[in-house]
């Protein structure tokens, strides 16, 4: 019955004296009895399955017998109230005198809908995430699924699943390098995973054709020199200075290796800013004045014969090159990760640095991370005199900073994929 009931009849009764269950059965059974004619007489409608067994709870205290009454109804609105109006006009439960009022009618229905309703918001939120990916989502996750089961190793190094069999190789610095290159299809690199070339690695070099694939600051520069000195290497690739490998789109990918210079002719990172600080310097100096540079460059074309100078110009140059009258060269700017690195470590300090590596904020150690809370421009990078902790790299993924830098970083319980962490030691 209780599957098939609309609604459920609660009352509450009192009576003067002890009495039983059966005492309160048979009140509502007999003072009920012809009280609302034969249609709604309680036995007929409980042979005929339209109402429930009547279900009784009591307790005795003091004299006095209390508790509930229950019945299930699946009589239409209009006759379950009727019923339920009729138990009121029980006035004696055994031998004691009694009252009965109807607490409640609970609609079954709607309680099941609360049920429903409440299931499906459960359903909506959960049952149905798997099916809320869009086409991209879906690409995206097969295209990196595919790079991550590429990735091998060589000798106990990151390396592309042609490496071993491959007429030439790309050296690179990491893992993650390997995994972008992968996934513009290029299967034939390998990481040194730091700035101490692994033997396996340099033999290779020395077995193919290598070109060196590093990014562009000092930690490429640092892999570089070593290769020059224990591998043999026949090209060298690099991105825009300051610009990793790992972050590298593929037309940046594209252009780096198309542009490779032989190794014997490739210049550093740091060979290429001195450069530009002395070019700057020079034209910087006052009028008339003889740079360093020039001296130099006019002393060897007086020793190879093909220039004279006069001695009046010679005289004139030992005049206007005097220390106290020439120009002060202009102080080299930071312009890699790795310069603000030897800056920042060491200092007790932390940088905020935008996508030109400019630096947009510089604060204690110790704030580190409110200084990122509350910057106004989100930094591309934030290098630390100090450890990386997992406050920190959660704080950076909520603002959507690409590179964290610290004196070290140990083992994160979660690791937000957006952000790259690098050590000290890494440039």
């Amino acid at each position: 019955m209780e599957d098939t009931a609309k609604y459920l009849i609660h009352a509450d009764f009192v009576a003067d004296g002890v009495v039983e269950r059966t005492d309160v059965v048979g009140a509502a059974f007999g003072q009920t009895e012809g009280l609302l004619g034969d249609d709604l007489d309680i036995r007929d409608l409980q042979d005929s399955a339209k109402l429930g067994r009547i279900d009784v709870a009591v307790d005795s205290e003091g004299g006095q017998s209390f508790g509930t009454i229950t019945i299930a109804s699946s009589l239409d609105r209009v006759e379950t109230a009727t019923l339920a109006a009729a138990l009121e006009a029980v006035e004696r439960i055994g031998p004691c005198r009694a009252q009965v009022e109807v607490d409640r009618i609970e609609d079954v229905r709607a309680a099941k809908r609360r049920e429903i309703v409440d299931r499906a918001k459960e359903l909506l939120a959960s049952a149905f995430d798997e099916g809320a990916i869009d086409s991209d989502d879906i690409l995206r996750e097969v295209r990196e699924s595919v790079r991550v089961e590429d990735v091998t190793e060589y000798e106990g190094f990151p390396a592309g699943p042609n490496v071993a069999t491959s007429d030439a190789v790309l050296v690179v610095e990491g893992r993650a390098d390997v995994v972008n290159l992968l996934q513009y299809g290029i299967k034939n690199a390998v990481a040194v995973e730091g700035t101490n070339v692994p033997d396996a690695v340099a033999d290779l070099t020395r077995e193919r054709t290598a070109t060196a694939f590093l990014d562009g600051d000092r930690g490429g520069d640092l892999i570089l020199r070593e290769l020059r000195q224990v591998g043999d290497l026949d090209y060298v690739a690099r991105p825009p200075d300051g610009e990793s490998v790992e972050d590298l789109s593929r037309g940046a990918v594209d252009a780096a290796l198309r542009e490779k210079s032989p190794a014997d002719t490739a210049t550093l990172v740091s060979d290429r800013e001195d450069d530009e600080t002395r070019q700057d310097a020079v034209a910087d100096a006052p009028a008339g004045t003889t740079s360093a540079v020039e001296s130099v460059e006019e002393a060897t074309a007086a020793t190879d014969g093909s220039a004279t100078p006069a001695p009046e110009a010679t005289a004139a140059t030992a005049v206007q090159t005097d220390p106290e009258s020439a120009a002060e060269p202009a102080e080299p700017v930071s312009k890699t990760v790795g310069d603000h690195v030897e800056a920042v470590v060491g200092s007790g300090t932390v940088r905020l640095l935008g996508d030109d590596l400019d630096v947009l904020a510089e604060a204690d150690a110790d704030e580190a991370m409110e200084a990122l809370e509350s910057a106004a421009t989100v930094p591309r990078v934030v290098v630390l005199d100090g450890p990386i902790t997992q406050r920190l790299l959660d704080v950076a993924a909520q603002r959507g900073v690409a590179k964290l830098v610290g004196t070290s970083a140990g083992e994160f319980v979660k690791q937000p994929a957006g952000v790259r962490v690098h050590t000290a030691d890494d440039y």
